[in-house]
């Protein structure tokens, strides 16, 4: 199936812009809400690009995006990116920029809270 189907894909991926300016947007309560391995929700809309919110565990698909960089910021957790050839262990206040093109995975071996900021047209599940 194609990468872009996220109903191929095990994952909870939300979206709608969850939060609008102004608003408060409390990440401790949304992430005690979780009952979900694999959330991502968009959090807000910040220019052309949205942060989006991740609580993870276990392994994402190998993937990439063709005309899209992507921004990982840990909150809690190991969040590791795989890359061919390496890979990245992230710790809490750690980020990281894949830049658009790289096929990457990424994996938490443990319950991790991630931040992302990307453009908000990018397929998360990666380009076909």
């Amino acid at each position: 199936m194609p990468a872009t189907d996220t109903a191929a894909f095990p994952y909870a991926v939300h979206l709608d812009i969850k939060f609008d300016a102004l608003d408060v947007i409390d990440v401790p309560s949304l992430v005690e809400a979780c009952t979900d391995h694999w959330y991502n929700q968009t959090l807000c809309k910040v220019n052309d690009s949205v942060v989006r919110l991740g609580v993870m565990q276990g392994e994402y698909h190998w993937h990439k995006h063709d005309n899209d960089d992507e921004f990982f910021f840990v909150l809690s957790g190991t969040f590791i990116i795989d890359l061919e050839g390496r890979s990245v262990a992230l710790s809490p206040r750690q980020g990281f920029v894949v830049p658009k093109g790289v096929i990457h995975r990424t994996r938490a071996p443990e319950k991790a809270v991630v931040l992302m900021i990307e453009t908000a047209t990018i397929v998360p599940t990666g380009d076909a």
